[in-house]
């Protein structure tokens, strides 16, 4: 199926920060354009500012501590190019979440087709809903880590 969202692929293309400082979304998501590998056709300044442009409209945080910034238009000019950055926060955020938590950990999407994007969306909410997932992410696990549990839990 050539259609079908791999979400650890899609991890281990953006990679994992640990540590994201600042102490608001635009700082930390300047932080996390200048750590983020991107592909050479797209400025960090792009995606920096997609993402502030997507939070003035409305919260993305999620619940459970998790938030998902993400561009309000796909970003990546080329399929193979999307990506997800998972950014662990060094201090949680207020990010008026529907639960009222902080913020501690951000699946930063950068998708080139809305039907991709939605797809993301669908499959991360299925892992958020997994109590070991969460506690992985409040554990601050590794990429390795994150990629073996999404494994094992596609697998169930």
């Amino acid at each position: 199926m050539s259609d079908e969202i791999n979400i650890a692929d899609l991890i281990h293309r953006g990679g994992v920060l640990k540590n994201v400082q600042g102490s608001s979304t635009s700082e930390i998501y300047d932080n996390i354009v200048k750590m983020i590998d991107l592909p050479d056709c797209m400025a960090p300044e792009q995606v920096y500012n997609a993402l502030c442009a997507r939070e003035e409209i409305l919260s993305t945080a999620v619940g459970n501590g998790i938030a998902l910034p993400h561009a309000r238009a796909p970003i990546m000019k080329d399929k193979e190019d999307q990506r997800i950055c998972v950014a662990y926060l060094e201090k949680p955020l207020d990010m008026s979440a529907p639960d009222e938590r902080l913020v501690h950990v951000m699946f930063v999407l950068l998708t080139q087709n809305p039907q991709d994007h939605l797809k993301v969306l669908s499959t991360l909410a299925g892992l958020f809903r997994d109590t070991a997932f969460r506690k992985a992410l409040e554990n601050k696990a590794s990429e390795a880590e994150l990629i073996d549990l999404i494994r094992e839990i596609e697998k169930n």
